[in-house]
């Protein structure tokens, strides 16, 4: 099967990376996005992301003319869709799959359709969006046939492939990783294997296009458990005066023990998001599932509890001092470690409330993000450390790791360290 041109809609953290290593294949890459900065940015061969490897990529690509990005879809061979699917409101319940970017992204693609096409919903997904996906292209487009209705005699192709990678490690991951693709018929998993085999080196398992949709949320939701379980024991050796990560790494020791390491709580476009997708088809069976996103989406506030308390003692031990006196730094505001993907971000909220709660100042730090470029009035770090009476440890950016940076923290009066970057 041929795919001389491939149009990728949706070029953020997970779009662009994919449009970008399928053009390195020397394929015609169209990327689509609403975003005219984004756009322009990749017409100049540049990124609007951070990501390891990828500006490189990006660049190459451009230049030799297999990469360029619109604002309004072309004809194409096949089509990526890899678009946000957040959450919405809805009957009190604010955690309902929003679809609202992926009925968009197919409405905007279905006038340059054409037999023979492949589409493929990469965004993740609660299970039957593919089909509901299928659906709006067949109501824009009645003169094509689609799986739902003609089976593997369809004009149409699709079928879901949710991606499966590591922020900060995209590049190298989407190249590496198995796949699962799940097509609405044979053919439609047929045809979309044959696309992810020009980039991809790992194994491709076909399956239905649900069974897929719900192994994306089940990775995700399996990682979430286990880091509830990290940060309840975080709350509880707090509580009881013991150092929880003294106390993992000894229970790790065991030969069938791999505890995950406690946070502020836990972002990102995936691990805090996918379960809610479960919950919400399921909400009398996902019970474990529910409980472990309350736990870490509780997290948070129990790191503002701290700060409150820090403050507090401070107060005590100099009752000449107010609250307008005393200095607080937030260190990240990143979802994880060494990227500036704000998606979700524990950090970001826990920061951004603190900052509306303490009538001090609040200083920011954030060194993947330019401080020339953010919205978020960024502080250095080193002046963020010599002018904190607390410091508060939210991502461990490798920075923040640094010899000097660490000395000078262990100077700072009081120190909340949520990620145990501090310890030893």
């Amino acid at each position: 099967m041929n795919f001389n041109t491939i149009s990728v809609i949706g070029l953020g953290y997970i779009g662009l990376p994919t449009a970008a290593v399928i053009a390195s294949r020397r394929k015609q890459v169209i990327g689509v996005d609403i975003n005219q900065h984004a756009v322009d940015t990749i017409n100049r061969g540049d990124i609007h992301i951070v990501e390891p490897e990828l500006d490189i990529i990006v660049h190459a690509a451009v230049k030799e003319g297999y990469l360029r990005a619109t604002t309004e879809p072309e004809p194409a061979d096949a089509f990526l869709i890899a678009v946000p699917t957040p959450f919405k409101a809805e009957n009190g319940n604010d955690h309902v799959p929003d679809l609202s970017y992926i009925e968009a992204a197919s409405r905007t693609i279905a006038p340059v359709l054409k037999k023979g096409d492949l589409v493929i919903l990469e965004s993740t997904s609660p299970v039957g969006a593919t089909e509901q996906m299928a659906a709006w292209l067949a109501e824009a487009r009645p003169d094509l046939t689609f799986p739902q209705t003609h089976g593997d005699d369809s004009n149409i192709r699709v079928a879901h492939c949710p991606e499966r990678v590591l922020p900060g490690h995209v590049v190298r991951e989407l190249v590496e990783n198995d796949r699962v693709i799940g097509g609405m018929t044979a053919k439609c998993s047929e045809a979309a294997t044959a696309l992810y085999k020009i980039f991809v080196e790992g194994e491709c398992i076909t399956t239905t296009a649900r069974t897929a949709e719900m192994a994306k949320l089940t990775e995700n939701s399996f990682r979430d458990v286990n880091i509830a379980f990290a940060n309840e024991l975080s709350i509880i050796c707090d509580k009881i005066d013991i150092s929880v990560w003294e106390l993992i790494r000894l229970a790790n020791r065991h030969p069938r023990v791999n505890i995950l390491q406690p946070g502020p709580g836990v972002g990102g476009h995936c691990i805090a998001v996918d379960p809610w997708f479960i919950v919400s088809e399921t909400p009398e069976e996902a019970r474990l599932i529910r409980t472990a996103r309350e736990v870490n989406d509780g997290k948070p506030q129990w790191v503002i509890d701290k700060v409150k308390e820090v403050v507090g003692k401070i107060l005590v031990e100099s009752p000449n001092r107010t609250e307008n006196d005393i200095t607080v730094a937030c260190f990240g505001l990143a979802f994880k470690a060494d990227i500036d993907d704000l998606r979700e971000s524990p950090a970001l909220k826990i920061a951004t409330i603190i900052k509306k709660l303490h009538p001090g100042k609040v200083l920011l730090v954030e060194p993947n993000i330019g401080r020339e470029d953010s919205d978020y009035n960024l502080t250095d770090m080193y002046e963020a450390i010599s002018q904190a009476d607390v410091v508060i440890v939210l991502v461990d950016h490798k920075q923040f790791k640094e010899e000097k940076t660490r000395k000078m923290m262990k100077n700072v009066s009081y120190v909340i360290d949520t990620r145990g970057m501090l310890e030893g």
